[in-house]
């Protein structure tokens, strides 16, 4: 088999798996929003999803969990939390597999750094999609929402991510199902 392919199948079947936890997760805290605000269960799946598959399969999945969530469970409500969410969690995916992927190293530093990165830009993107989203209803989307919404509340899910996502990264690379590596080097010389 063309090693392409099963790298796409891998991917395909993992991105899968993620998406089914991203959807059970938040089970575990019992459908109550406001624990789930503070525990973010649906950001774990994605954040692995694009560390272990890459950006574009962490950004897909990110995208279409919270919509499809709220579709067959209700929760998040459709509209503004889980539109908002989509790009907020799509960003997460994108830009914690993209830094982590271009990494030189990929270690425990290159995924810290990656994790954080995507933390801040995923929640600048969720602020700014919620100021455009309220805008249109008319409601006001206020300094001290954003401040609550995407890190005071938050906070306890931010702890658990810097934790429990690099643990699960050294678990999976001790057991062999995925390898800390160097990068290759991207040339940056012109052909002329």
């Amino acid at each position: 088999m063309n090693e392409n392919l099963k790298t796409t199948t891998k991917n395909l079947t993992l991105s899968a798996m993620f998406l089914a936890l991203g959807l059970v997760l938040p089970f575990l805290t019992g459908q109550i929003q406001q624990i789930g605000n503070m525990l973010l269960p649906m950001h774990l799946p994605v954040f692995l999803c694009g560390l272990i598959c890459g950006w574009k399969y962490g950004a897909v999945i990110g995208f279409m969990m919270p919509l499809m969530r709220s579709m067959l469970f209700g929760m998040p409500k459709l509209f503004p939390s889980a539109c908002s969410m989509a790009f907020e969690l799509a960003t997460y995916g994108l830009v914690a597999g993209l830094i982590y992927g271009m990494s030189h190293w990929q270690c425990i530093r290159a995924l810290y750094r990656s994790i954080i990165a995507a933390m801040v830009a995923g929640r600048a993107v969720w602020g700014i999609v919620q100021i455009i989203l309220l805008g249109i209803t008319g409601s006001r989307f206020t300094w001290q929402m954003f401040m609550a919404g995407a890190f005071l509340n938050a906070i306890p899910g931010i702890i658990v991510q810097l934790i429990l996502i690099p643990t699960v990264m050294v678990a999976l690379h001790r057991t062999g199902l995925i390898r800390f590596h160097q990068a290759e080097k991207v040339s940056t010389t012109t052909e002329g």
